[in-house]
């Protein structure tokens, strides 16, 4: 196959003979000249594409107070324009005036890039720690009154989950515990108030603990009890922006910061230690873990669990 002839397409070889030496340098020149066109479009729109994202994360911090630079760029990129395919645009532009004059796409837009999702007592092995191991060890150094803080509560399954633990483990110091549950995510704050959820959300749950803490609603949904949604209050907060509760000796963080970029997880990681008492605990994801957690003041417990010292 001749490889020149495939490249030069519409210019014609001849058949009897080589190609003449003028025409093949003008050739060879014409198709340079091309290629270094198309190189230089793509760079530019590489860089166009550069441009229109930082413009893109000051907008929507503007209308979100969501700070998109924060995030793990690579992979929010992906699953911004994966949604904004969904929805029908190709330019930020676009999308940006969208979710501006639509709230539900905007509600969708948040949901979207937190990534909500969560379940009972997720990872139980960890729960069973939590419930054997660092509940005794905080009742020792606090007595009965505890400050816990889920910090990313994402629908409510994390908080509600202690909240069932401590009435069945510990009820004698429930009345005595204050939790606090936040997330950045108005939609997800709503539904984890309104505690209605789907059947595989409850996976995890022994029947007895279903039962005792859930009413039917139809054929697939639950309605979490009002002994367990009174002892939670719900706020929202933005972990990269806002204030943290104070004296908190239980954090919960799990599976939220492996979207962050490293300066981000310093910047929360030191405000968790700031919010905590000596021998306060963090209770990070199974995917996570703190490099040097001595810089900001804890210790590690072994996986997923840090304590302040």
């Amino acid at each position: 196959m001749d490889l020149m002839g495939e490249f030069i397409g519409a210019e014609q070889v001849p058949r009897s003979g080589t190609v003449e030496r003028c025409g093949s340098q003008s050739t060879l020149l014409n198709l340079m000249g091309k290629f270094a066109i198309a190189e230089f479009a793509r760079q530019i729109g590489e860089s166009n594409m550069v441009y229109d994202y930082e413009w893109f994360k000051q907008k929507i911090y503007g209308l979100t107070e969501i700070d998109l630079g924060s995030y793990k760029e690579r992979q929010m990129k992906r699953r911004i324009e994966s949604l904004m395919r969904k929805n029908g645009y190709n330019d930020y532009e676009g999308y940006v005036d969208l979710v501006k004059d639509d709230q539900e796409k905007m509600e969708e837009f948040v949901r979207h890039i937190t990534i909500n999702v969560s379940e009972f007592y997720r990872n139980p092995n960890q729960w069973k720690v939590v419930e054997e191991k660092i509940l005794p060890h905080l009742m020792e150094k606090r007595g009965r009154r505890l400050r816990i803080w889920s910090s990313a509560c994402s629908n409510g399954e994390e908080p509600y989950t202690m909240i069932m633990m401590l009435h069945q483990k510990y009820p004698t110091i429930l009345p005595y515990v204050e939790l606090i549950a936040t997330d950045v995510d108005r939609q997800a704050l709503k539904k984890a108030k309104e505690g209605v959820y789907q059947e595989r959300s409850l996976k995890n749950l022994p029947e007895d603990v279903k039962k005792r803490f859930f009413e039917r609603v139809d054929g697939h949904s639950y309605q979490i009890t009002d002994e367990v949604k009174s002892h939670v209050s719900f706020r929202w907060n933005n972990l990269l922006e806002d204030g943290y509760p104070d004296r908190i000796d239980l954090v919960l963080c799990r599976n939220v910061l492996i979207y962050f970029t490293e300066e981000a997880k310093r910047q929360i990681y030191q405000q968790f230690s700031e919010a905590q008492p000596m021998d306060g605990v963090l209770f990070i994801g199974s995917t996570e873990q703190i490099v040097q957690c001595e810089k900001y003041g804890y210790h590690s417990l072994g996986s997923f669990f840090y304590v302040k010292k």
